[in-house]
């Protein structure tokens, strides 16, 4: 059972400790006493406000009863358990409280390895998959190899030939003079790459990771072009310190002149009013405000966080395969450089544009983690009818509701860090060890 699911039974506790009745609690939290009841029996998931006002009425802080330091401490625990290297260790999960509150020291040193193991293993993934992928690294590594082919032909050529008349010698020696500052100047920008970047999150390599860096900073609400009187694209994007080549500066305009169409079709207040009466569904919500599900789909992305909403990812993909656009839902890895899972609904949108998919899907790692995605695959014709037909596809992600029993569908972020070792689907190794 997750952590956050035992919330319920912590604020039972409390109020029986209080001496309150169920009843009482309920009216001093200006809920049901049924809404209480079901609260109470892990039934109905709590939302922040009514959380506060019960830890405020029994005179406690939110995070005792809601998920907190003694949650990532468990979950620690849970992850260390799940990724158990030795087959005849069988850690007993359902004792994990039992084992904090008796062992406090050892439960903190062993969630505090764990901690470090992941994030070495993220290390790894991240380091073997930018090796493999890092268009700037590997444009870098041919260049280095190029300059060393040309020099070693040269420098053969001169060693071996004896008879070579003076103009082609001369010719020889400018090439060898060229191919030489070509290997220094290749190899010192090399150095010089890799020496700023020694940190895993290597920060923006191309005008698509400029343009998500300068949206993750402003959490993907753009509050400026939400009034009726927007300002121009260009005048946000000036002198952004992310956006720091011409492309990017470009993209990113019309990544707000797509954001101004949704926040115009869909204004804010009227659009937040819909998602608070129909919840996150976007064919309710593309039905109330005539639009198309992947505006709605880009307007839930863009929505700042609400008490009690699911938080929201979206992926944009072309008819490549490739990503055009990502914004991370915590829990579901996205893939820096490369292709990624062949099964997400994702690309079988692409498949079947216009046919809106909706799966519930498990992410591969030690503890797996479920999502509720929607995709929808879209067809535009911007040169008109004699110009070529673009598809784009996109993918709304949300943490899957709990009370759910939907069949899942398993996934990984891509072949080359996913540990399942069976998946029919599977284009190249992984690099993770069995048992990782």
């Amino acid at each position: 059972m997750p952590r956050g699911a035992l919330t319920g039974s912590r604020v039972r506790e409390r109020r029986m400790l209080a001496g309150l009745k169920q009843a009482d609690l309920a009216r001093a939290a200006g809920i049901s006493s049924a809404y209480l009841n079901l609260i109470e029996h892990n039934r109905r998931r709590v939302g922040p406000e009514i959380l506060a006002r019960l830890a405020d009425i029994l005179g406690v802080d939110a995070s005792a009863l809601a998920e907190g330091a003694e949650s990532a401490l468990f979950e620690a625990l849970r992850e260390a358990a799940a990724g158990a290297l030795v087959a005849e260790a069988q850690p007993e999960i359902e004792r994990i409280e039992e084992f904090a509150g008796r062992f406090p020291g050892w439960a903190a040193l062993l969630a505090a390895s764990q901690r470090r193991l992941g994030n070495l293993e993220r290390t790894v993934e991240a380091l073997t998959e930018r090796m493999a992928h890092d268009p700037h690294l590997s444009a870098s590594l041919h260049e280095v190899l190029s300059a060393v082919t040309s020099v070693r032909s040269t420098a053969a050529i001169l060693a071996e030939t004896e008879d070579i008349a003076p103009e082609w010698r001369a010719l020889f020696h400018r090439n060898l003079g060229a191919d030489s500052l070509r290997l220094s100047e290749a190899a010192a920008a090399l150095v010089a790459y890799l020496d700023v970047t020694k940190e895993v999150d290597t920060g923006p390599s191309s005008p698509q990771e400029e343009v998500e860096a300068w949206f993750a900073a402003r959490g993907y609400h753009v509050a400026a072009l939400e009034g009726a009187a927007a300002p121009s694209p260009e005048s946000l994007i000036q002198g952004a310190a992310e956006l720091a080549t011409l492309p990017s500066r470009r993209l990113a305009t019309e990544r707000l002149e797509q954001y101004r169409a949704d926040a115009k079709a869909m204004p804010l207040r009227a659009f937040r009013a819909a998602v608070a009466a129909q919840g996150q569904e976007p064919s309710a919500l593309a039905r109330i405000f005539g639009t198309g599900l992947g505006a709605v789909f880009r307007r839930l992305a863009s929505l700042p966080p609400e008490e009690g909403a699911r938080p929201v990812g979206l992926v944009v993909c072309d008819a490549a395969g490739a990503f055009t656009f990502r914004k991370p839902a915590p829990g579901f890895a996205l893939p820096r450089h490369g292709a990624a899972c062949p099964l997400w609904p994702l690309y079988e949108a692409l498949a079947r544009p216009g046919v809106p998919l909706r799966a519930v899907i498990e992410m591969a790692g030690r503890v797996p983690q479920r999502f509720e995605v929607f995709a929808i695959g879209e067809l535009r014709h911007p040169q008109g009818f004699d110009g070529p037909t673009v598809a784009e596809a996109a993918m709304l992600v949300l943490p899957a509701a709990t009370q759910r029993s939907d069949a899942e569908r398993p996934v990984g972020s891509s072949c080359r860090v996913c540990p399942r070792p069976a998946c029919a689907a599977r284009r190249e190794p992984s690099i993770l060890a069995e048992g990782v």
